[in-house]
């Protein structure tokens, strides 16, 4: 039996990872749960599953500790804490054999450090511990034995072409994306969209800063820092690939230039299971591929003219040092801007680039000294756009 500690247990990644514990009964246990601000959902998993700690995260706000003081009276078999510090305390104390990273943003950070520290394997969704962290976690990682198992539906695709290749030369990366919902648009058109546009993802179901950042591209630009971490690649071995169908999830070169694909239905529950099934794959909802109903398989390249968050991320990974971290507290707070509707969709990559123009690198020595050059990041960005 393998206890699972499902870190955003009531999000998108998070809902369908209890979907498939509660499909196997028999091999996986849900010991660990956390929520932001849905307390609804998560009422009804803490009635199903029964975890033994529980976490009430920031996003319920002040009433985070309240909120977790209530639920413990209506659970009280469970140990109930709130906001980051019990984040980071489940991840370093609690009863599991596999932390589900489903957190979003720099968020994920903390609880993946901790439980890579305390010797547990990660089943990682949360990019951005990666992007931020990455030279931190996969040294800890290795040096304690951990496994970083992906769950991003790129990254999944990457590391299972990979399974009993270890000793062939890896070449290139082919990390594909849909395009996002505005494939094909101008850098005019794209000046004109609106936050509905945004959120409508013509292919996958996804949180609402996940979708805008798959909007404007800068997911695949994270996924390409992510990728270079996980499977110790520079960034001109990684290519991204427009594939509309998602049908192809990644594909591997090696050094005889033969390529491997990982192919299946746009549905998140099959890396998901894998991650937490590895190395073995157990039956799944997900829907099988019909080869005779697909007309087409296309690809197209990129436009990081257009969509410059690609560029940005690259520029980022090749500088280094607290580059991608102020990439990403950039990212994730013109994103909550744009959501707020307090920018328009192109505000995000212009002041992303503006940022780094004018950002003064520095060599980041521990996740709190990540922290806090984020927070750094935020705080003189909000200064100069001088949006409250």
């Amino acid at each position: 039996m393998k206890r699972v500690a499902v870190f955003g247990s009531t999000g998108s990644v998070g809902t369908q990872a209890v979907s498939i514990i509660e499909k196997h009964p028999d091999r996986l246990r849900a010991s660990v749960l956390t929520c932001g601000g849905n307390l609804t959902r998560f009422r009804e998993q803490l009635a199903a599953l029964k975890p033994e700690t529980a976490v009430v995260g920031a996003s319920a706000g002040r009433g985070a500790e309240e909120a977790a003081a209530a639920l413990s009276e209506a659970f009280p078999d469970t140990r109930f804490l709130s906001g980051p510090a019990g984040l980071a305390a489940a991840a370093q104390e609690a009863e599991y054999d596999v932390l589900l990273n489903a957190l979003t943003g720099i968020a994920g950070l903390i609880p993946t450090w901790n439980a890579v520290r305390s010797g547990r394997d990660v089943a990682l969704a949360n990019k951005e511990s990666l992007v931020t962290g990455g030279a931190h976690i996969m040294e800890e990682a290795r040096r304690r034995g951990v496994d970083i198992l992906p769950v991003d539906s790129e990254h999944s695709a990457i590391f299972q072409a990979l399974q009993g290749n270890g000793g062939n030369r890896l070449k290139r990366i082919i990390l594909t994306t849909s395009g996002g919902p505005f494939r094909g648009f101008t850098k005019e058109e794209l000046r004109h969209v609106t936050l509905r546009q945004a959120l409508a993802h013509p292919s996958w179901s996804m949180g609402s800063k996940i979708t805008i950042d798959s909007a404007t591209m800068m997911n695949k630009g994270l996924e390409i820092i992510e990728a270079g971490w996980l499977f110790d690649a520079a960034s001109e071995q990684i290519e991204v690939a427009v594939h509309p169908q998602c049908i192809i999830h990644s594909m591997v070169e090696f050094a005889d230039h033969s390529i491997l694909a990982q192919l299946g239905a746009p549905d998140m529950r099959a890396p998901i299971s894998y991650a937490l099934s590895c190395p073995e794959r157990w039956e799944t909802d997900v829907a099988q591929l019909d080869f005779f109903a697909l007309r087409e398989l296309c690809f197209e390249e990129a436009d990081t003219d257009v969509f410059s968050c690609l560029r940005l991320a690259r520029r980022a990974m090749r500088e280094g040092k607290s580059y991608p971290v102020a990439l990403n507290a950039a990212n994730e707070t013109l994103v909550k801007l744009f959501l707020e509707q307090k920018i328009g969709f192109t505000d995000i990559q212009e002041n992303i680039e503006r940022v780094l123009d004018a950002h003064s690198p520095a060599d980041l020595r521990s996740p709190d000294e990540i922290l806090e050059a984020d927070r750094a990041v935020r705080e003189k960005m909000m200064e100069n756009m001088k949006i409250k």
